[in-house]
């Protein structure tokens, strides 16, 4: 299994604009099977493969059918019929299948009323574009998220009636450091990661690198502009690899593209890749710090030479949006119960709704790493990667467009540690919520800015509120937590 070849000049492929080309591409590279693939509502792609006598014009007017009951978040078995349609600028060939194979990503249609279908993640991404530049306030909205994950040897997991586990397997982490690693016994190669000592040492102590390496390859065959990728500061394989910003939902395509690449190439190594935010106890979890700006054409709005921190105050309302709607943010930015364990004083996890320069302990910072006008924009640094990024994305653009209308102050910039502030001082400062219920409460009591130009719909939001109570918060509240017998079976 050898590392993912390109061929020179071939690193920003051209993606196909309009169904003839798709069709050129598939001609071009001998292609067998085309791959559809769409997103449910938690944020996990879905996909069936169609052959090549189905790749017509049809295909990509009307769409092809699948059963939509099946897919998580979507319609009863009533209503279970729904279409499929080929967005053919998505087009990539799949590294991972052995039958010559180009996916596309596609957008969900009904079928009766021929129209997007309001619960399709990519058609809120899609509508929130349309939504800022019928503001007149930009013409795009640019997203450099920064996905962390981690990348273990071996997961094990399960929970029945009477019994519960995980356990978690990595070559480089601290607790192996007394382990046998000898192929006959007797030895270890030493080199572990320590607790939160994973950023930045070289091999052999990163045992990642050349998966990582190879990760970016395909991501750039792929037609993914990737600028960086490192080891992260937890032990045990925690990685990040920071792709170039792109308009809201095409970054958002991205994204899950990111995600089947990493997942595909840690599995052809032995190992497993995972986008859950807190997998270890007692060390870093990942984050999924969201870089934003707003443009009109080829001017960063977000930028004044004479501002705090080089911003604009349309930048600085736009922070303002995002502070003031965060507790409701965090349903669609940290969506999981699992989110909640990150967002903990301590770790990296940014907790204190405040706003800074450089300080990466506010919820919003302003990166300085740069002087140039297009470097400025705000980072967001709450979301995760369990977030389903076409709703993340939308819903923070929506914050920041209301912060911008309402003219939102966004509070005194603090560019000190917000962790080691007075106890007094601190408890000023708002913070994110502490669980998910909290976050969704937040939502129901804060829904209006992510309804405006309809882009999130009341249903999309009541059914997203209703999936997480019912799928997570409910089904865990019920289960016996294996640190409640170290806590409570003696009493």
């Amino acid at each position: 299994m050898g590392m993912v070849s390109i061929e020179p000049g071939s690193y920003h492929v051209v993606p196909p604009q309009n169904p003839g080309e798709v069709i050129d591409l598939i001609r071009t590279h001998a292609i067998q099977v085309v791959d559809l693939r769409f997103t449910d509502l938690p944020g996990v792609w879905q996909h069936f493969s169609i052959t090549l006598p189905e790749v017509n014009d049809d295909l990509f007017s009307v769409g092809i059918g699948f059963d939509g009951s099946s897919i998580r978040g979507f319609q009863e078995i009533h209503e279970s019929d729904m279409l499929v349609r080929p967005d053919p600028a998505t087009a990539f060939i799949d590294p991972y299948c052995a039958a010559p194979t180009l996916a596309l990503i596609c957008d969900v249609l009904d079928p009766v009323l021929h129209q997007p279908y309001s619960r399709d993640p990519r058609h809120i991404a899609r509508k929130a574009e349309l939504y800022l530049r019928q503001t007149g306030l930009a013409t795009v909205c640019y997203l450099g998220p920064e996905l962390e994950f981690f990348i273990f040897d071996s997961i094990r997991f399960g929970q029945d009636q009477h019994s519960g586990y995980y356990h978690v397997e990595s070559a480089e982490g601290e607790w192996t450091s007394g382990r046998d690693e000898g192929a006959y016994g007797g030895g270890n190669l030493g080199y572990k990661q320590r607790y939160k000592g994973g950023y930045f040492p070289v091999p052999p102590s990163d045992t990642l690198q050349d998966i990582r390496s190879e990760i970016v390859l395909a991501l750039m065959q792929a037609g993914i502009q990737v600028e960086v990728h490192h080891h992260e500061v937890a032990t045990a394989g925690q990685n990040e690899i920071d792709m170039r910003f792109a308009p809201l939902m095409r970054m958002a395509d991205n994204v899950m593209m990111y995600k089947y690449i990493c997942k595909n190439v840690a599995r052809r190594h032995g190992k497993v890749a995972t986008f859950m935010p807190k997998p270890l106890f007692a060390d870093n979890a990942s984050g999924m710090h969201c870089h934003q700006s707003l443009w009109r054409d080829a001017e960063n709005l977000f930028y004044d030479k004479n501002g705090w921190a080089q911003t604009s105050q349309m930048c600085r309302w736009y922070i303002g949006g995002l502070l003031s709607h965060a507790p409701a943010l965090m349903a669609f930015c940290a969506p999981s119960t699992n989110s909640y364990k990150r967002l903990v004083p301590g770790y990296e996890a940014p907790v204190n709704l405040a706003m800074s320069q450089r300080n990466r302990s506010a919820a919003a910072r302003i990166p300085m790493v740069s002087d140039s006008p297009s470097a400025r924009r705000v980072e967001f640094r709450c979301p995760d990667p369990s977030a389903n990024a076409y709703l993340a994305f939308s819903a923070m653009l929506l914050a920041g467009l209301d912060g911008i209308e309402n003219q939102t102050d966004p509070g005194d910039p603090l560019d000190k540690n917000i962790y080691d502030l007075p106890p007094e001082e601190a408890a000023r400062i708002r913070q994110v919520p502490g669980s998910l219920e909290e976050s969704l409460c937040a939502l129901e009591a804060d829904s209006a800015f992510l309804r405006k130009g309809d882009v999130f719909t009341e249903d999309l939001i009541t059914t997203w509120i209703d999936y997480k109570r019912t799928r997570e918060i409910d089904t865990l509240k019920v289960r016996p937590h294996p640190w409640e017998f170290q806590l409570y079976f003696d009493i």
